[in-house]
Parts: structure tokens; C-alpha cells; sequence
């Protein structure tokens, strides 16, 4: 049969079908929409996605990992984005930016990330379960500034809390998005919540503007009081100082 002869059956071709792995979830998330968390077990799972017990526990070691799908490869990628970064790079905006990969996580699926979301909210194994997965962030993320830090005055106590500062930024902003239903700018709100981090611990804060031509100079006054004196001699004591008077 000729080219020109033959039937084209790209029309009739049947979509591949998802992996396994993204089946379960899919089988998994229906049966909790429609049945609720605690009333799905994995063997209606199975069921649902028409594999056996052993497939689905074979990318899920409990029910709960499989509402949390894609975490460990998250985490793995943002280890690996932290230990490719440059020494002379600036650490806090390093551990910014690789909070920004868990971000894009979340984003590539609003639909997802949203029911998730509101199944966490109602079910309190899950909302421990996810709070481990973020502390195991957080740790990611310490254990490389301690690395940056290292030798530094406090430097594992500065880690420890710039660390916790990134997750807690990101978090608010995550959650801002998620609670609109994944319709705000997630990137927007994330960014706005981590340029407070940049702020407090960027390593070189900017330096207070010069004052310009033709202002005046602020008073200095030291008041030397009595110990145990109430505030509001202290207070009085300046503005005699000052020449002033309260009203």
C-alpha cells in the first residue's frame, strides 16, 4: 500500500496512560474528595487504579506519603541546588532562592496543591505529617548555612535562625496563595514575604542616608537620674533639658 493509501488512525490513537505512580495519586485524591481521608484505605486505592497492593506500596510506604507525592524529589533538588551554589554567593539569598524551588513545586499544579491543602486542614495526622516534611526543609537549609557560617561568631545560632526565617517566609506567602485557591500570583506573594528575610540578615544592610543639605542637626541630651526614679521624672527631666514643655 502506498503512503497516499494509507489510513491515518492518528485520530483513533489512544492516549498513553499516566505511570503507575501518578495513577495512584490521581485514584487516591478522587477517593478522598468523594469519600473522605480517613474512610479511604489503600486496597480502594488499588482498586480505583487497578493495580495491586504491592505496586502501591512499592512508591508509597503509607497512605499518608501519597498526598505528599513529590516532596523527596523536592528536597533532593533543592539539597543539590544548594551544594552547587557559589562560596562568594550571598548565603541568604542562596537558602531564598532554593525555597523558591519548593514554591515551583506547588505551583505546577494549582489544582493539586489547593485540594491538598484543604485536606491537610481537616485532617490533623496529615497537618503532623506535612509539619515533619517542612522541618526537614528547614534542616536542609540550616545545615548549609552552618556550612557558610562556619567559624563565624554564633554562626550555627545565625544558621539555625535564618533558616527557620526562610521557611516561615515562605510558608506565609505559600499559604496566602493556597487559601485564594491558587488564584493570586504565588511568586508574588512568596517574594514580598522573603524580602523581609533579605532585609534583616542580608550581610551588608544598606547604610542610613546621609542627611541632606540644610537639615539640622538632632539634640543629644544625657539626663543623669536617680535610680529608681518613675519614668515620668526621667521623661520631665529630658524635656527641661530641651526646653520644652508637656502639655
Amino acid at each position: 500500500m502506498s503512503e497516499a493509501a494509507r489510513p491515518d488512525r492518528s485520530a483513533d490513537a489512544t492516549p498513553p496512560k499516566p505511570p503507575m505512580r501518578d495513577s495512584l495519586v490521581a485514584a487516591a485524591f478522587r477517593l478522598f474528595l468523594e469519600r473522605g481521608y480517613e474512610q479511604t484505605t489503600v486496597d480502594d486505592i488499588v482498586a480505583l487504579a487497578g493495580v495491586g497492593r504491592r505496586s502501591f506500596f512499592r512508591y508509597f510506604p503509607s497512605k499518608e506519603d501519597v498526598v505528599f507525592p513529590d516532596h523527596e524529589r523536592c528536597l533532593a533538588e533543592m539539597t543539590a541546588f544548594l551544594g552547587d551554589g557559589d562560596d562568594a554567593a550571598d548565603p541568604v539569598a542562596r537558602v531564598c532562592d532554593a525555597a523558591r524551588l519548593v514554591l515551583g513545586m506547588y505551583a505546577e499544579n494549582p489544582t493539586f496543591s489547593v485540594q491538598r491543602y484543604r485536606l491537610t486542614r481537616q485532617v490533623p495526622g496529615l497537618r503532623a505529617y506535612e509539619l515533619s516534611v517542612v522541618w526537614r526543609y528547614e534542616r536542609a537549609l540550616a545545615e548549609y548555612l552552618r556550612g557558610r557560617f562556619a567559624g563565624r561568631p554564633d554562626g550555627t545560632l545565625r544558621a539555625d535562625v535564618v533558616a527557620a526565617a526562610v521557611v516561615a517566609a515562605h510558608n506565609n506567602g505559600l499559604r496566602s496563595w493556597l487559601r485564594s485557591d491558587g488564584q493570586e500570583d504565588a511568586g508574588a506573594a512568596v517574594d514580598h514575604a522573603l524580602a523581609h528575610v533579605r532585609l534583616v540578615f542580608a550581610p551588608d544592610p544598606p547604610a542610613a542616608p546621609a542627611p541632606a543639605a540644610g537639615d539640622t542637626e538632632e539634640d543629644v541630651v544625657v539626663v543623669v537620674s536617680r535610680r529608681g526614679a518613675p519614668m515620668w521624672r526621667v521623661v520631665q527631666e529630658i524635656e527641661t533639658a530641651l526646653g520644652r514643655t508637656s502639655d
